[in-house]
């Protein structure tokens, strides 16, 4: 008999639902809350038995972090991180159409039972916390540009109380503070960490990438899987196409899964709007594309497909950005003389 059990959690902001199988037997689904308590509890429970447990949960960013790492600390635990895309196509393998967080749970034990097994490799400290200031950053970027827009709207109409404008030309001055003390912390951990300073280094050679962006991209880059390859970098952001054809009766357009890190995908999206403009090789894709008939929409998600395997090589090769590596305006001349003839 196998002396081991496996575990699978399914993760949430607010609670874990987690699915045990001991001895060839599956438990009935528990639930915990998703808080350092909770967590402890959640230990408590699947260490019962004092054999070694597999557990599977989903990369989910930071709510599941916690705890995966508080059981990657603990021998009695192997941690597999699972791509949610990879997950989804399983479940769909096993013909599981409804979903709950129980099934969910249920399904993440079936994976790890079956798929090959990957241990996961946590980030160091020092990325986690590059990656906690980047998301407030971001948070307070957002909430600048409410801010924005309800000052303009405010200054619009002359019945506005002059108290209510000062008040949000503080609360901007005050978020741009916040700001500024944030990204001099995040500079300061990246300058102490060789590796961070290396990527963050090569990230601002990227055409429409500055100190803002660069931080954004970094603080999400550090939790992507270790040893993960390009393919794996474009699932992992959600950024890898899903068809939906079914003989001759279903056949829809192609679509990022978008089964992924939403916030990496965020912190393309600017970077790759900027380079349509400013970088000529990435610009020469982008129009090549819409050449072909896509939308500017579908174009624009390609260049940041691009933009992200350029991430990749560039950190892979410790080289700065070269976009003639991506696509070389020598290609451009060949089609259009091929279009010619």
């Amino acid at each position: 008999m196998d002396k081991r059990d496996v575990g699978g959690i399914d993760v949430s902001a607010k609670e874990l639902v987690v699915v045990v199988e001991r001895g060839g037997k599956r438990e009935a689904a528990r639930t915990f809350a998703n808080t350092p308590s909770g967590h402890k509890e959640l230990k408590r429970y699947l260490g019962r038995s004092h054999r070694l447990v597999r557990v599977c949960l989903e990369s989910t960013g930071l709510y599941g972090l916690d705890v995966a790492l508080l059981l990657h600390a603990d021998s009695r635990f192997e941690i597999m991180v699972a791509n949610p895309r990879a997950v989804r196509d399983f479940a769909q393998a096993l013909f599981q159409r409804s979903k709950n967080d129980q099934l969910d749970a249920g399904v993440l034990v079936e994976y790890a039972q079956r798929m090959p097994f990957t241990a996961w490799q946590p980030p160091s400290p020092a990325a986690l916390q590059v990656t906690a200031l980047a998301r407030r950053i971001h948070a307070l970027t957002e909430q600048a540009t409410m801010e924005k827009n309800r000052l303009h709207a405010v200054q619009s109409t002359g019945t506005t109380l002059g108290v209510i404008v000062q008040d949000l030309r503080r609360s901007l001055k005050s978020i741009q503070s916040a700001k500024l003390r944030l990204t001099r912390a995040a500079r300061k951990i990246i300058a102490a960490d060789t590796e961070l300073q290396r990527r963050f280094s090569l990230l601002l050679s990227l055409f429409g990438v500055a100190e803002t962006s660069a931080l954004q991209l970094l603080g999400e880059l550090v939790l992507a899987p270790a040893g993960a390859d390009v393919r794996q970098w474009v699932a992992y952001a959600g950024l890898d196409p899903r068809e939906r054809s079914s003989g001759s009766s279903l056949r829809q357009r192609p679509r990022i899964s978008k089964v992924g890190n939403r916030r990496l995908r965020g912190a393309l999206y600017m970077p790759a709007l900027t380079a349509i403009g400013k970088d000529p090789h990435l610009r020469a894709y982008y129009l090549h594309l819409q050449a072909l008939g896509k939308c500017k929409m579908v174009a624009l998600v390609a260049v940041m497909r691009k933009l992200l395997h350029a991430i990749y090589g560039m950190f892979k090769h410790n080289a700065s950005y070269d976009g003639s590596r991506i696509y070389p305006l020598l290609e451009v001349s060949r089609l259009s003389s091929a279009a010619a003839v």
